[in-house]
């Protein structure tokens, strides 16, 4: 359905003042500069002015034009009795994702708050669009994965936005530095360097290592795997890196590593930046007829549920999910409520299953 016409005019001068184009107090163009800009009569302009002054975006001096109200400081102000919690992840209904809404819901529930939940699929414009969403929606607070988090963000200006609101925001997997809000993440490096070098000790001397790298777990992950090779520089030479961003065609990957372990000296171990990759991973290696774990182990991060049916058992690395969400949850209600809060990082306790044995060779 195409959008009325008021609404195309409102949407284009409220996205200019998000923006930036527009500062607090500047004067924004005529009535008649907008009848000309969005070929539209006086009256449409005025209903769509009439709706960005209900909303504060928008203040009228008599005889001298219209100006840019403080948008911000009115949305703060009108949070103050809102119940309604935001949480903007990265995915939904799928991997690990279930268990840490689930954390939040429960935490945030049992202190009377309600949550809005919006998912970006790792895409930048639909992230910008969940942000806006949330602050339409007058959110009394933020609990935010970022998208493609290792990767400059376009709407770091929209995120510095809602810090200058001054709307509670607490960061989940990954955080900007650019920004003074609290965050739980994993040690997402230290973990990878341990498990490398558990597979190093077991012989493992060349290990092929498949990391997604637009998001900071993905290139922490692969800095540890990294890391432990440089511990032992007498087979760092040995380690074989893909890396890969969300979004790339997969089937493309799945060649590249078809290739290296179709070689006669292929890696003896895989490490894979989730369990989800692999899944996948584990498929390709069958498809070469090669067993898992007699001629490559193999081992994932996150500790997916599906990974504990596999035959072999996955070997993997634990992340808290639900203890994450309920600690999300509670710290954004401490924020909410006045309270300062410390950001967290959590370990990744190994889990050493039927995926990975001891190489021979």
């Amino acid at each position: 359905m195409a959008e009325i016409k008021y609404e195309v005019v409102k949407k284009g001068i409220k996205e200019a003042i998000e923006r930036g184009d527009y500062q607090v107090g500047d004067k924004l163009p005529t009535e008649s500069d907008l009848m000309v800009k969005y070929q539209v009569s006086r009256y449409t302009v005025r209903r769509a002015v009439g709706e960005l002054q209900n909303d504060h975006y928008v203040y009228r001096i008599q005889g001298g034009g219209m100006y840019v109200d403080d948008w911000q400081d009115s949305s703060t102000k009108r949070v103050i009795n809102n119940k309604m919690i935001g949480v903007i992840t990265t995915h939904l209904a799928d991997y690990i994702f279930p268990s840490i809404i689930s954390g939040i819901d429960r935490a945030v529930s049992a202190r009377g708050y309600s949550l809005i939940i919006s998912n970006t699929h790792n895409n930048r414009e639909k992230e910008a669009q969940s942000l806006k969403r949330m602050l339409d929606n007058q959110v009394a607070g933020l609990i935010i994965e970022p998208t493609q988090s290792a990767m400059p963000d376009p709407n770091i200006e929209l995120y510095q936005k809602i810090e200058d609101a001054k709307i509670p925001t607490v960061f989940i997997n990954a955080h900007y530095s650019e920004l003074n809000a609290p965050y739980l993440e994993t040690k997402d490096m230290e973990a990878e360097a341990a498990m490398t070098s558990y597979l190093i000790d077991q012989g493992h001397k060349q290990i092929l290592g498949i990391f997604q790298v637009d998001d900071m777990q993905g290139t922490h992950r692969m800095r540890g795997f990294i890391n432990a090779y440089m511990e032992h520089p007498e087979i760092s030479y040995l380690n074989k890196t893909i890396m890969y961003q969300s979004g790339q065609d997969m089937s493309k990957v799945f060649k590249h590593v078809s290739d290296i372990m179709s070689a006669p000296d292929h890696p003896t171990a895989v490490i894979c930046y989730n369990d989800e990759l692999a899944i996948q991973i584990m498929d390709v290696i069958r498809s070469l007829n090669l067993r898992i774990p007699e001629d490559v182990s193999i081992t994932g991060c996150d500790d997916f549920v599906l990974g504990r049916y596999l035959k072999p058992r996955l070997t993997t690395l634990e992340h808290p999910k639900e203890k994450m969400g309920l600690d999300a949850g509670s710290m954004i209600v401490k924020l909410i409520e006045g309270e300062t809060v410390e950001s967290i990082k959590y370990d990744m306790p190994p889990h050493f299953n039927e995926s990975v044995v001891a190489n021979k060779d």
